[in-house]
């Protein structure tokens, strides 16, 4: 029986949703942890060919007040040492900034919710993980305070708003990281929106029209992100044997 690909869940309203089901028919097998739920996170990559880390509403700098955010830390960096794919989602992709050297603070420009564009650079066209999404004008879910403000050494940038924040990188050889949410259905965003109406009311920010432009735009979203997932199955697949670890 293959491997199959760890998946980090920080909360339940951030679960791997459309990802978590592309993969899946996509012939990955996944094992979803949820540690904040009690569950503990494995020590290592040994036994998976693959590793997916979704968002949530903590910091990637909050360590002491959420106690796996370190484990998790330590398992990105594992998965650039031993050269296992490794997907970080919106606090995932501050995650895996962070753990390989790079600085994640909170937004300057606040708090971004709905759809947004993603603008790709050069490399995208050409780099393995994201070459089959790269468009015009590409759609994409956001619903974040914080942003990745310093890239870890040898970075590869990927993609940013049109405003120039960071919204795709790799950030080592086997190691991606996403800031939207190519996940995220209606449904999930339904409950962000419920969660953080009030907050988001009082900064200027309209929850109820970014969702229902999730809504409409639905079919849209789908067919921009199915590939992404397509392909981090495909890497994944392609991990048959554990290289020996080459700790930093």
């Amino acid at each position: 029986m293959a491997r199959p690909v760890l998946v980090v869940q920080h909360q339940d309203s951030c679960p791997p949703a459309l990802v978590g089901a592309w993969l899946t028919e996509a012939g990955v097998a996944l094992r979803v942890c949820r540690p904040y739920a009690g569950e503990t996170l494995p020590d290592d990559l040994t036994a998976y060919r693959g590793l997916l880390v979704l968002g949530g509403h903590m910091g990637a700098n909050d360590d002491a007040t959420v106690p796996w955010l370190a484990a998790t830390k330590e398992l990105i960096r594992a998965g650039a040492d031993e050269h296992v794919p490794t997907l970080g989602i919106c606090l995932g992709h501050q995650l895996a900034a962070v753990a390989l050297g790079g600085v994640v603070a909170p937004d300057p420009a606040g708090k971004t919710v709905g759809i947004h564009t993603v603008a790709w650079r050069e490399a995208a066209s050409t780099d393995p993980l994201v070459c089959g999404t790269v468009g015009a004008g590409t759609p994409a879910v956001l619903w974040n305070n914080d942003t990745v403000v310093g890239m870890p050494a040898g970075a590869v940038d990927l993609a940013r708003t049109p405003q120039g924040r960071l919204q795709a990188a790799r950030f080592a050889p086997t190691v991606w990281g996403v800031q939207w949410h190519p996940e995220a259905d209606a449904d999930v965003v339904a409950e962000w929106a419920r969660r953080d109406r009030g907050s988001a009311a009082a900064r200027g920010l309209d929850v109820d029209a970014a969702l229902e432009d999730v809504r409409a735009r639905d079919p849209e979203l789908r067919r921009a992100w199915r590939p992404l997932a397509e392909r981090f199955a495909a890497l994944c697949a392609q991990r048959r044997s554990v290289p020996p670890p080459n700790r930093r």
